[in-house]
């Protein structure tokens, strides 16, 4: 499956060497001569893919710098460090173990756009045939220390104080699945002065549940969260981008106040845009409204989230999804950066979690997913602009249509002939209310 960000499938049975040959060598030939960053997110396949990629590149004559089993954004955050042609995370991110996946980046550290990405596609067929010869293949080198300087600039980040972090004893229960952050989430909240209580740590790469940090996926968690008297729950996804909160009650903070609360964090220091996603909660307005500053939102995908940030010089952004973007390090959805934004925002609140839960806008959305069989999802969506054109409507992905007590967020499925519908209002009932009314409206324009 190809996308934007990359190239994913499962292993076996798709994503097989032939074809990590053939999208590695044209992405050596779009990044062209330099060095290529490569980390991955410790899952068992992590190793067979990356010896592919390694030795591709070697012979495209592109020198590799790899980092090892680190997070996505360490390897975003060092591309841009050190200067490099470009980057590949071998990360499925939150699909589960069987998955595997080439994130591919530009020179500037971000994920690729979608005209570099259509450049890229345009030298598949070509590139596979023309290779270095024997004195001119590029070189490898190890370099764990990328890892390191990451952790140092997230601590060194000028709204951060470790000090005051370190005399709040923060006793955290810590789920990294199994995946990156078990080699450098600990040290991290360790180094901050937390009491880090560790399930599903171990640096195996099986991922003991589905590794997708959302609520049904993380019952144990939870309860183990209220069983150990932790003050919050730190939960990550396999390559560390996506950061999700359990409060002291053993409740989920809600992944849309991840970014939330981030907002809130940076603006109370700092008037500037926020940029998120087009399926990202209305509290993110609410809160910048509070703080007298504009959200501008984007089509789904971190890389149109950047692009938008970059054009509005947005100083925080993100996606509802627990991915916070804060360009003061880079230009990456980065769970490291969330951490010690959520722990210093919990210093200067003076409370605790489900405190700060409590004064946070409170909205629910609900998701769902309509299939469509053969119907063309491009023209019902049209049907459904020409319905509510009269309305705020945003069409710049799909179709978002903001209504004073609620907004709908149409969207087609590239990989599925399904058409994707999130709804959000104030309560849990309002939302359900609202989806069913889409949902059949949706299914009598199928039918």
């Amino acid at each position: 499956m190809v996308s934007v960000s990359g190239i994913r499938g499962i292993v076996g049975d798709g994503l097989d060497p032939n074809v990590i040959v053939k999208y590695t060598s044209a992405y050596a030939d779009f990044c062209g001569n330099g060095d290529i960053i490569i980390g991955s997110d410790g899952r068992i396949t992590g190793e067979m893919v990356k010896n592919i990629i390694v030795g591709t590149l070697l012979a495209k004559g592109n020198n590799v710098v790899d980092l090892g089993i680190c997070p996505t954004p360490t390897v975003l955050y060092n591309v841009n460090k050190l200067g490099a042609a470009g980057g590949i995370s071998i990360s499925a991110s939150h699909n589960p173990n069987e998955w595997n996946a080439l994130k591919l980046l530009n020179n500037l550290g971000e994920f690729m756009t979608p005209g570099e990405n259509k450049e890229m596609l345009s030298l598949l067929d070509e590139s596979v045939k023309t290779y270095k010869r024997w004195n001119e293949l590029g070189k490898t080198r190890r370099y764990p220390e990328g890892l390191e300087m990451h952790v140092n600039d997230v601590l060194k980040l000028k709204s951060i104080d470790v000090e005051a972090i370190r005399k709040r004893k923060f006793k955290v229960l810590l789920d990294c699945v199994n995946g990156a952050g078990s080699y450098v989430m600990p040290e991290l909240l360790e180094e901050l002065g937390c009491n880090v209580i560790k399930i599903n740590c171990e640096k195996t790469g099986i991922f003991p549940r589905l590794p997708e940090p959302i609520p049904e996926n993380l019952t144990e968690t939870m309860k183990a969260v209220k069983n150990n008297n932790a003050d919050l729950g730190v939960v990550v996804d396999p390559d560390v981008d996506r950061l999700v909160l359990i409060t002291d009650k053993g409740e989920p903070f809600s992944e849309e106040n991840t970014i939330s609360q981030a907002v809130r964090f940076v603006l109370r220091k700092e008037k500037g845009n926020v940029v998120v996603n087009l399926s990202t909660t209305r509290a993110v307005d609410d809160i910048a409204e509070e703080y007298g500053c504009k959200v501008f939102r984007s089509a789904v995908g971190e890389a149109n989230v950047v692009k938008k940030m970059k054009e509005v010089r947005a100083i925080i952004g993100g996606e509802g999804s627990g991915g916070v973007i804060y360009p003061a390090l880079h230009y990456g959805r980065d769970a490291l950066v969330g951490t010690v934004i959520i722990l210093q925002h919990l210093v200067e609140f003076g409370g605790t979690i489900s405190g700060l839960k409590n004064v946070m806008p409170e909205y629910t959305i609900v998701k769902e997913k309509i299939k469509i069989g053969s119907n063309n999802p491009d023209e019902i969506i049209k049907k459904l602009v020409d319905e509510y054109k009269s309305g705020k409507i945003n069409t710049e992905d799909g179709l978002r249509i903001d209504f004073e007590d609620h907004w709908v967020h149409f969207r087609k499925s590239n990989t599925e002939p399904i058409i994707r519908c999130i709804a959000e209002a104030k309560t849990k009932e309002e939302a359900e209310k609202y989806i069913e009314k889409y949902f059949n409206q949706v299914k009598e324009l199928v039918n």
